[in-house]
């Protein structure tokens, strides 16, 4: 029995070393309490930037039920420096589904459906240092009903 466990926890700890990726530099999400996204609330991710001479891809995580009522999601992001500036910031309409067959465009199993879309495209960071990436619902609706969860990841751009 006590073999059988310690194999498990092995393989585990590989199958967890192996699913990472070296070129994520960060990626985090907040869970939206009962699928209930208010618009005062505005999940905050904060990351250290320590080579301002990379590029990076910056992407939302969004994680929506079956039943969300809308085929898009509007949200306004922003992107604060290490002076707690706002270096960029712009409204964005995120597709989660298909306009004209309402089938969801993201990973899905069974009810749930995880989404990756691009946020900011080959962006370089000004300068090093702690930098926030805040978004806020911007649909008509509050609360927003059936996101689940959002979250932002920032990857590395390899050179081709």
């Amino acid at each position: 029995m006590k073999i059988n466990i310690l194999f498990l926890a092995g393989i585990t700890l590989i199958l967890g070393l192996w699913s990472c990726d070296p070129n994520v530099l960060y990626k985090n999400h907040q869970d939206i309490d009962d699928g209930q996204w208010f618009v005062k609330n505005e999940p905050t991710f904060g990351f250290d930037i320590t080579d301002s001479t990379q590029t990076y891809n910056v992407y939302y995580l969004v994680r929506n039920a079956a039943g969300y009522p809308y085929y898009n999601l509007y949200v306004k992001r922003s992107l604060l420096n290490p002076q707690n500036k706002i270096v960029n910031e712009a409204l964005n309409e995120l597709v989660l589904m298909d306009e004209k067959t309402g089938k969801p465009l993201g990973d899905g199993l069974g009810d749930l459906f995880d989404h990756k879309i691009i946020a900011l495209k080959n962006y370089r960071f000004p300068r090093k240092g702690k930098y926030t990436f805040k978004v806020r619902q911007y649909m008509r609706q509050d609360p927003l009903l059936g996101i689940l969860s959002v979250g932002v990841s920032i990857e590395k751009v390899l050179p081709k």
